[in-house]
């Protein structure tokens, strides 16, 4: 036991109550509570220490991680009777997760999430399966000291060859103040040099867990990918903000005359590069002409020439990362898939995708067809797609993931 566990173990129960609307809120499901909602707190509270709240009968409510440096204050783990959150009751949490995966994992698919934070009752915690190697990436103190009781677990339940530490920037702080693991830390098995490489149905991709974004790749875009790969048969297609080429990869692997990817990172362009290496055995990816072009997406496609592509990916980082952004990432989202629109010929795809959580669904796809509208040209909406089943979204905040699918005349 460390230090900091002596100390909350010296230490009573922290207790809160909350105010009326957050106290239903927190029944019905919602997994955040903000320091404004506290009503009341028995005494001052340690990062990560479980909190208990007690409703207005003053009857037990939820557990929770308690944050004293966040707005968000707790991160609700349990709501309903009282339970002790022993190793046991971890076991039984970490299967049930699992379990909602049945059926993604294949010969053909080894790169998929195995935990989504609140969405799967881990609050603040992810973790991401590249072939045998996990990557376990943490947002809030409590996680840290559970990390050596949670590890056995997840080595007994899924025999990973590794286990890779991920934080982030916040976190990375904090344990930097109160000691403990470094980020990119090996947590089980052997060092890691360079990057790992998975399946995803059926193409190998590179993965750097160590010192990528996020945890190496985005994997939430799985399935639209693959219906990329299912449009592009004989088509020249544009990838904007490509990343590393995963939408390319499955462009030309369906058949695609020709793939662009276009980025502003030239480490981003590179690892594109090395993908479609890795897949040159493929001979769809063979025949497929590849480019990669270096420079800011947005003033490229703005100054692109009309009626260059047959379908064309708009996949940005996200423009709003708080809801003050807001009001202009959506005319942001505009305006981009308006100069997108122009670059497509006659019969031509558009590929709108958003990540901006604080950019509804509905904002964004009415930015998108606003846009269509503007262009002038006859449009017919394909299809519309929210998350995969890996990435499940129980609660509005978490449904960051949208995309949207157009042909024009």
């Amino acid at each position: 036991m460390g230090e900091a566990d002596k100390k909350e173990a010296n230490l009573p129960r922290l207790k809160l109550t909350l105010r009326p609307t957050a106290e239903s809120i927190v029944r019905s499901g919602h997994p955040w509570v903000y320091s404004d909602s506290i009503r009341k707190q028995s005494r001052e509270g340690e990062a990560g220490e479980v909190a208990v709240i007690y409703d207005r009968k003053d009857k037990f409510l939820a557990l929770g991680f308690f944050d004293p440096d966040s707005p968000l204050r707790v991160r609700i783990l349990h709501v309903g009777k009282p339970v002790q959150l022993n190793d046991a009751w971890w076991q039984a949490k970490l299967e049930e997760t699992l379990d909602r995966r049945s059926g993604i994992l294949s010969e053909e698919t080894n790169g998929l999430r195995l935990i989504n934070g609140e969405s799967d009752g881990w609050p603040g915690l992810v973790m991401d399966r590249y072939d045998s190697t996990l990557v376990l990436k943490l947002y809030t103190p409590a996680w840290v000291g559970l990390i050596n009781s949670l590890v056995p677990m997840m080595v007994g339940a899924i025999a990973p060859e590794r286990i890779v530490l991920r934080m982030s920037r916040n976190l990375q702080a904090w344990v930097s103040a109160n000691g403990g693991q470094k980020d990119g830390e090996i947590l089980h098995g052997p060092p890691l040099d360079g990057v790992v490489t998975f399946l995803e149905n059926g193409l190998l991709f590179e993965s750097d867990v160590i010192r990528g974004q996020k945890t190496g790749f985005f994997l939430d875009q799985r399935e639209n990918r693959q219906r990329v790969g299912e449009l592009s048969k004989g088509l020249d297609v544009l990838n904007a903000f490509s990343f590393s080429g995963g939408f390319s990869l499955y462009a030309a692997r369906g058949g695609a005359r020709s793939v662009t990817d276009l980025d502003i990172s030239a480490h981003a362009l590179e690892a594109a590069k090395r993908n479609f290496a890795l897949n040159e055995e493929d001979p769809m990816v063979a025949a497929c002409v590849y480019r990669s072009v270096q420079d800011d997406a947005f003033k490229w496609i703005e100054s692109g020439k009309p009626s260059s592509f047959d379908l064309v990916i708009v996949d940005p980082p996200s423009l709003a990362k708080r809801e003050a952004e807001r009001e202009r990432a959506v005319q942001a989202y505009g305006k981009l898939n308006s100069n997108a629109i122009r670059l497509l010929r006659r019969g031509g795809i558009l590929v709108a995708a958003s990540c901006s959580g604080h950019v509804s669904e509905v904002e964004f796809f009415d930015a998108v067809r606003s846009a269509a509208r503007k262009s002038g040209r006859a449009f017919q909406e394909i299809e519309t797609r929210l998350h995969a089943p890996d990435h499940r979204a129980t609660f509005p905040e978490a449904q960051y993931l949208k995309c949207f699918y157009l042909k024009f005349s």
